[in-house]
Formats: structure tokens, sequence, C-alpha cells
């Protein structure tokens, strides 16, 4: 019988169950965002809520809580790695130390970095000082883990929606439409002539068209009225000399 046990137990006794939840929420904390499975996202949620809340009281007794729940290490050292891309030491969540502050022995072993616990009492604490609860979220990315195809899933930090956004997979259409729009774009520039035709018109551009028409067909219509007497004039009198000839011949014997 399941009697008086309560949470998650993830297939693992309650040592390896406890360290793994520290594990996920020092790399929580560490890089603002982790990328784990759905049932482990939703186990560790509630255990890093619970220290962010004490972190936030401040004072050494929060300290000596927090150090209870968690073993502090030390952390960042990949900020002064050189195996470590540049473009994986930029984070939208805290301000990363210098490498100049981090050191090695001549063994490569870490000796001096920031500890996890004073980063939790300062970065964490005031980041979410006039915030009540909810400091984490869960993001399905949409992908499964290959083997037992578990979902796969963002636990991040909340407070930075304008920053990276992590969603799922793209959709058919959205993909059918980026190879239109590609497609498109790459017949423009090997046609110049048909990318100026394929020019968008202003919609005001057969308004003013027509008014102009009408603008012209009026200034004819009133030259014309205009110049029609002056025309019958010439006329008649183009005639006169012309009739007065015609009486003036000599009429033939029949």
């Amino acid at each position: 019988m399941r009697n008086r046990i309560q949470g998650r137990q993830l297939s693992r006794d309650s040592e390896h169950r406890t360290a793994m939840l520290r594990n996920l929420a020092a790399g929580l904390f560490e890089h603002g965002q982790i990328e784990t499975t759905m049932p482990k996202a939703k186990a560790v949620q509630p255990f890093i809520e619970k220290i962010i809340t004490i972190a936030k009281r401040g004072g050494l007794q929060a300290r000596r809580q927090i150090e209870a729940r968690m073993n502090d290490r030390m952390i960042h050292a990949w900020v002064a790695d050189s195996n470590v891309p540049d473009a994986r030491k930029d984070n939208v969540y805290f301000d990363l130390p210098d490498a100049s502050n981090i050191e090695f022995n001549r063994y490569g072993e870490l000796r001096k970095a920031p500890r996890l616990v004073q980063h939790v009492m300062t970065a964490i604490a005031d980041r979410y000082r006039d915030r009540d609860g909810g400091y984490t979220r869960i993001i399905r990315t949409g992908r499964h883990r290959l083997g037992d195809g578990g979902d796969i899933v963002v636990l991040q930090l909340v407070g930075e929606e304008e920053g990276p956004q992590i969603g799922g997979g793209t959709s058919t259409r959205r993909k059918q439409a980026d190879r239109r729009t590609a497609y498109a774009a790459s017949l423009r520039k090997s046609d110049p002539v048909a990318a100026v035709e394929e020019e968008e018109v202003p919609e005001d551009a057969g308004v003013e068209e027509a008014e102009a028409q009408v603008e012209a067909d009026e200034a004819v219509e009133e030259a014309a009225a205009t110049d029609a007497p002056e025309t019958d004039e010439a006329a008649a009198d183009s005639d006169e000399p012309v009739a007065e000839a015609e009486d003036d011949e000599p009429k033939s014997e029949g």
C-alpha cells in the first residue's frame, strides 16, 4: 500500500532523489534556465520556490536554511574556460563575473570563484524582491528524449519575457511560408525587371489617376465649347465669297 508517500518518486530512492533536486536547483540558479524532462521539472519547482522565498528574508538564519537544503559550491567557472565558446558565455539573467576573478591552480582545479549560496542570497533574492511567488515557469519544447520518449522542457526563471523566447517546434504552415518567401526573394534577385514590376502600388495611386483623367476631360470639353462659335463664323465667312462667285458665272445656253 502507498501509505504516507508524498510527491513524485521518479524511480529513485530518497538519497538519489534529494541529490538530483539539489543539482537541478543549483544549475537553474547558476544559468537561469535548464533543460530537463517534465516530471523532473515539476518535482524541482516547489523546491526552488521555497529556497527563493527563504533567500528573500535575508540574514544569517536564512543562509543556514539554504545551506541545509542545497550544497554550497563554486559557480561560473565556465566563464574563464577557453574551451567554452564565447557565444555561450552570454547570460540575460545575471551579470557574469569577470574572467580575471576566477582562478585555477596549476593542476587545473578551481581555486577561486563566486559561491552558490551567496549568489542566491544576493542576485536571486534581489531579482524577486517585489514578487510574491511564481518565480519559475516550464516551457514545452516539443521534443522528446531518445529511449523512453520523455517530454523535453525548459525550466527557467521568470522576468526575462522580452529576452530570447523558447517555444515549440516550427509548424508546417510556417515552414511553407518561409520557403515561399525565400523563393520569391531569389526570383527578384535573378530578374530585377520583374522585381520592379512587382513593386507595390500605393492605394491612392488609382484615385489620383482617375481624378487627373476627369480634370483632363473637363479641360478638353471647355476648350471645345469655346472654340465652336469661332469655327462657325469662319465657316460662314468662307462660304459667302463662294456663293457670290457662283452668281457671277455666266449661265450657259441650253
